[in-house]
């Protein structure tokens, strides 16, 4: 049988900053104990499930309005915050018309 790791990871490559705030969310709203990592946040496996932790990460990210930017993954006992990719796209003229030759004289 394979031995399943205790731990779960919330991985936020790009919101440094947030780190200390969503410990303090998860703590104060659902009494969950972390520890900061350089990637993001540890937590014991005892505590929360891996779905359960990307729902209530989920949540900070819509209280923060992360959520046009961000976005929440899952992937084994890890939840990751992802960046959105927006593609700069070049603006077409919908009616692109050269200028007039023709002079008016009034």
């Amino acid at each position: 049988m394979k031995h399943l790791p205790s731990v779960v990871k919330v991985e936020m490559a790009d919101l440094d900053g947030e780190k200390e705030n969503l410990a303090n969310f998860l703590h104060s709203q659902f009494g969950l104990n972390s520890s900061i990592t350089p990637e993001g946040l540890k937590l014991n496996m005892e505590d929360v499930s891996t779905y359960a932790l990307a729902r209530r990460v989920t949540k900070f990210v819509y209280r923060k309005n992360l959520n046009s930017t961000h976005w929440v993954t899952v992937e084994n006992n890890v939840v990751k915050i992802n960046r959105f990719k927006h593609e700069n796209k070049a603006k077409k003229n919908k009616h692109p018309t050269t200028p007039s030759i023709i002079r008016h004289g009034w």
